[in-house]
């Protein structure tokens, strides 16, 4: 198990962002759906909590079986996906992902949100730890992103909102910035399998890391897009969107209008622990083939097995997430 404490801080307040996240996602989403991949939502109704109170239950289901890099084609099954649950209990969230693929493998985020430059020290200290969490101030100004998520138009550096006059981030920002507010998120990757464990754990918060700097730099630069939406009419975007999504998706539209049926008491208090995948075509270090070992000639690229039902036949194993194309498969 790897745990990191992951510090956001954005130009908004914790009200605003409440609003602002949902819309990131839900636009997010629906950008990165094709018919057969993307994000399905199964699940999403409001709930109370005995301790948290009144919050919204989600479940979705990340489709990913044509976005793996090619390095994953050999040991990927075609029908897979990701789960992803989450209890939102503003400004307090529990998200958690478990891969239908690996059941040794779990993602579980805890979140605060609070009104400040992250300055909260211990703050998920809600009991002892055998040692001090790592803690990782994520800037989404001036953190490096991945090439292939960068657009200039979601830069804070080159962005400046028209309705609320912020933006044009510069060096040392949060420390002049007013409103700021910080995401706190705590993050445990488990990956419970002997003499991967380690590598993987650190390649996943890699991953996760990428992810939140790219959600974060979305929500702030489409800030004129959702900053006048009231909680109602967000909801309502979101609604609309996510059964855009799953038509993109080829899927039946599941039952996810907001309504005050109360969910089974087994899904209303979040999990201790949970999983996700890594949204990346790099294989990890230890995936990778040697460079200096000279391939066979007779190798096989693929590995195939006969389908039983039919002998002319082939199973094919696809490739593993990217949020881009996915290369030609074979015939």
């Amino acid at each position: 198990m790897l745990l990191k404490e992951y510090r956001i801080c954005m130009p908004l307040t914790v009200e605003e962002y409440r609003i602002g996240q949902l819309y990131m996602i839900s636009k997010h989403s629906n950008e990165q759906s094709e018919r057969g991949e993307g994000v399905e939502v199964v699940q999403n109704e409001p709930y109370e909590d005995p301790n948290y109170g009144p919050g919204q239950f989600t479940e979705k289901r990340i489709y990913l079986s044509n976005k793996l890099p090619s390095w994953a084609k050999a040991v990927v099954p075609k029908i897979f996906y990701v789960t992803e649950k989450a209890w939102n209990y503003y400004p307090y969230t529990i998200t958690e992902y478990t891969c239908s693929f690996l059941p040794k493998f779990s993602i579980h985020v805890e979140t605060k949100y609070e009104d400040n430059k992250g300055i909260s020290d211990n703050i998920f200290d809600t009991e002892p730890r055998d040692e001090e969490t790592e803690v990782c101030f994520i800037d989404i100004a001036y953190d490096e992103i991945p090439e292939r998520y960068y657009k200039e138009s979601e830069d804070p550096r080159y962005f400046k909102s028209e309705k609320t006059s912020r933006g044009l981030l510069q060096e040392g920002w949060r420390d002049t910035q007013d409103p700021i507010m910080c995401s706190y998120k705590l993050v445990t990757v488990k990956f419970e399998v002997w003499g991967l464990q380690t590598r993987v754990e650190q390649f996943v918060h890699k991953v996760v890391r990428d992810v939140l700097l790219l959600g974060h730099r979305q929500a702030f630069a489409w800030v004129d897009e959702w900053i006048d939406m009231t909680m109602e009419e967000v909801r309502e975007y979101e609604r609309a969107t996510q059964e855009a999504t799953n038509k993109k998706l080829g899927t039946f539209p599941p039952a996810i209008a907001i309504s005050e049926t109360p969910l089974p008491s087994c899904a209303r208090s979040g999990p201790s622990s949970a999983p996700s995948t890594p949204l990346s075509t790099e294989a990890p270090d230890f995936l990778s083939l040697p460079k200096d070992r000279p391939r066979k000639k007779s190798a096989p690229e693929t590995l195939t097995l006969p389908d039983p039902a039919r002998r002319d036949s082939l199973f094919r194993f696809p490739n593993l997430f990217s949020w881009g194309p996915s290369p030609p498969q074979p015939e």
